[in-house]
């Protein structure tokens, strides 16, 4: 999870992902950035957390966590991609979930 409101959260996670193999994450990993509804407050260049998720081929979802409707639909969206990674939607492999969040990238 990587809080844009805080310059340092970026840098956290970033320092910890030297410590795990890039081929780990497929279906294993989402980045989540939280304070994304406050853009005048954000610390954390947006692009930067794509562009981490891009590296590391995991989705990224932006929200606000603050906000109960978009709470929901954030957990409905991971829970959606555990169900992927975990085999238990027919005709989807966790190789597509990367294709299928591409837009929440960009919520």
């Amino acid at each position: 999870m990587i809080d844009i409101k805080s310059k340092y959260s970026l840098k956290n996670v970033e320092a910890s992902l030297t410590y795990v193999d890039a081929s780990y994450f497929l279906g294993k990993v989402c980045f989540l950035a939280t304070g994304a509804g406050r853009a005048n407050h954000c610390n954390v260049d947006t692009g930067d957390i794509r562009k981490l998720g891009e590296d590391y081929g995991s989705p990224v979802l932006f929200c606000e966590l603050e906000l109960e409707g978009i709470r929901v639909t954030t957990a409905q969206r991971l829970l959606r991609m555990l169900k992927i990674c975990a085999g238990l939607v027919p005709g989807v492999s966790a190789l597509y979930l990367s294709s299928l969040m591409k837009n929440s990238a960009e919520d």
